[in-house]
């Protein structure tokens, strides 16, 4: 636990002197946040905010991992330092494509970004990789666990491999459209990745414990800068590495269907992007005053700090319904 806890402190402290250097290379570089017509008229003024700011925690995450890699390889747990390397290129690849997308429309000036057929083919192929190897690799098993019935069952390689990839693509998704307002998924994200690693700690794996530490001290220096009123937006590049971090701890914990509670408010991100999309083509108007969902409560007239409180809040409510129910 002292290790754990020195590491997420280590790595909070690196990213924020890490946010002092880059944002004003982003705000140098005009690397700026493109606001929507159609969103809320109170995210005009966020126009020109340096975006791309996930490169901040994937720095960190680089840093800190190599180093815990190191210190373990130095204590004689070898298995242990290996098996932070996967999860490490998981999240960092899921960061890279985000990174690639950022870069097409921030730099490049291409407000398309990268394709969508291109996009996906990148996150299916590291998704791909990543199952197949907790499975081939890790010999992990098909093993998956049940919330609230508390037992494990088997399912068949072919049907698990392909569950997995889509809860891999289905958390990145959801967290991506939970970027939307400043500081809402990095803090939802690292309350989620808190109770995962608690989980990890309880379960006895270490290589969980000290990856989700540095995770969750990365996330809250990003934080520091990316509370209301944003000095900074992590683009895709943040919020598809926080969605690969959340997905490959919980496949590695055998307990994906667990993101149902502890990731409700993405799920419910989500859902409130396909009900608004299924009920628009249906009757030409909108469920929702807009989507995703936090939109919506803007403009019912919350402020966004009140819905980053609220939703974080429910979002803690529901880890620890999560850690009761296992």
């Amino acid at each position: 636990m002292r290790v754990e806890t020195n590491m997420l402190i280590v790595t909070f402290i690196i990213t924020v002197i890490l946010g002092f250097i880059i944002i004003p290379i982003l705000r140098k570089l005009k690397v700026g946040q493109i606001e929507r017509d159609d969103g809320p008229q109170s995210h005009l003024k966020k126009q020109g905010t340096p975006t791309m700011g996930g490169i901040i925690m994937i720095v960190a995450m680089i840093l800190m991992v190599t180093g815990a890699y190191l210190f373990l390889s130095i204590q004689g747990q070898n298995e242990t330092a290996n098996r932070l390397i996967p999860m490490l290129i998981l999240t960092l690849g899921f960061g890279v494509i985000g990174f690639i997308d950022d870069f097409i429309k921030l730099v490049l000036k291409n407000t398309k970004g990268l394709k969508p057929s291109h996009k996906m083919l990148g996150l299916l192929l590291i998704s791909v990789i990543y199952v197949v190897y907790l499975v081939q690799g890790l010999h992990i098993g098909t093993e998956t666990y049940i919330p609230i019935l508390k037992i494990y069952i088997n399912i068949p390689i072919y049907f698990y491999i392909p569950f997995g990839i889509i809860v891999i693509l289905a958390t990145t998704n959801a967290i991506n459209l939970t970027d939307g307002i400043d500081g809402l998924s990095s803090s939802v994200s690292a309350i989620i990745i808190t109770c995962l690693t608690v989980i990890g700690m309880m379960s006895g794996m270490k290589e969980i414990s000290v990856f989700g530490s540095i995770v969750i001290g990365a996330v809250l220096g990003f934080l520091m800068f990316n509370l209301h009123p944003a000095k900074v937006f992590m683009g895709d590049t943040g919020s598809l590495l926080l969605g690969g971090v959340i997905s490959a701890i919980a496949l590695y914990l055998k307990m994906p269907l667990l993101l149902i509670v502890i990731a409700l408010i993405p799920v419910l991100e989500t859902l409130s992007v396909m009900i608004q999309v299924m009920y628009f083509k249906k009757t030409g108007k909108r469920f929702f005053k807009m989507a995703p969902l936090h939109h919506h409560f803007e403009l019912l007239g919350w402020k966004e700090s009140k819905v980053v409180i609220i939703f974080s809040i429910l979002t803690l409510i529901l880890c620890v319904i999560g850690l009761k129910i296992i």
